[in-house]
């Protein structure tokens, strides 16, 4: 599960790493499936603050654009 403080970089690390163990084959495979699950909730979360951001930066540019005007 994501921490609820958890910013988006160290979200980002531990997908990261989580990808190098399934790439280097060093999850058992009574552990894969947490780990994968774990991932996904980390690509959530990881979307949903991108999405945050693009939409605050296009009101953001929006605004600029409207105050030159």
């Amino acid at each position: 599960m994501v921490a609820k403080k958890e910013t988006y970089s160290q979200a980002m690390e531990r997908l990261e790493k989580i990808v190098r163990q399934i790439d280097n084959n060093e999850l058992d495979i009574d552990i894969l499936s947490e780990k994968i699950k774990e991932a996904n909730e980390i690509i959530a979360f990881c979307t949903e603050k991108l999405t945050k951001v693009d939409r605050e930066v296009e009101k953001l540019l929006q605004e600029k654009r409207q105050s030159e005007e």
